[in-house]
């Protein structure tokens, strides 16, 4: 073979790699439905259900945050969050969470808070938390 057709092999191959491994890495945006049937990481986005109870103490566990949410399709789960509450959590306009099913509970990996901003009515806030990682 040619010099310039093993090249060619090789970036071929080079090229397929990195589209395999950024389509594995991506996670999909679903609902509280669709990720009970599946057991891959899945983002679901939704609104706060402020009139359910949130339940965050700090004095008994800092890293242990629940509460209500309602995806977009409208179906409701309790959202379980393994780090600290985040500041102006319930002003939040809209949260995207990244996690599984576990049980009949959603296991939030990371929360994205889409706030709206303390300075102008104009301006969009979003922040996110990271969960803690249980040490063995």
């Amino acid at each position: 073979m040619k010099k310039s057709s093993i090249f060619g092999l090789v970036v071929i191959a080079i090229a397929i790699a990195v589209i395999i491994s950024v389509y594995a890495n991506s996670s999909t945006y679903g609902s509280f439905t669709d990720a009970k049937s599946t057991n891959s990481e899945l983002h679901v986005v939704g609104h706060l259900d402020l009139q359910k109870e949130r339940f965050y103490d700090a004095t008994k566990d800092a890293n242990y945050f629940s509460f209500f949410m309602k995806d977009n399709k409208g179906q409701e789960c309790k959202v379980v969050f393994t780090g600290t509450k985040p500041q102006d959590f319930e002003r939040s306009e809209q949260i995207v969470l990244t996690g599984q099913m576990k049980g009949d509970e959603f296991h939030a990996s990371s929360i994205l808070m889409k706030c709206p901003s303390k300075y102008t009515k104009d301006q969009v806030e979003i922040t996110e938390f990271k969960a803690k990682q249980a040490s063995i």
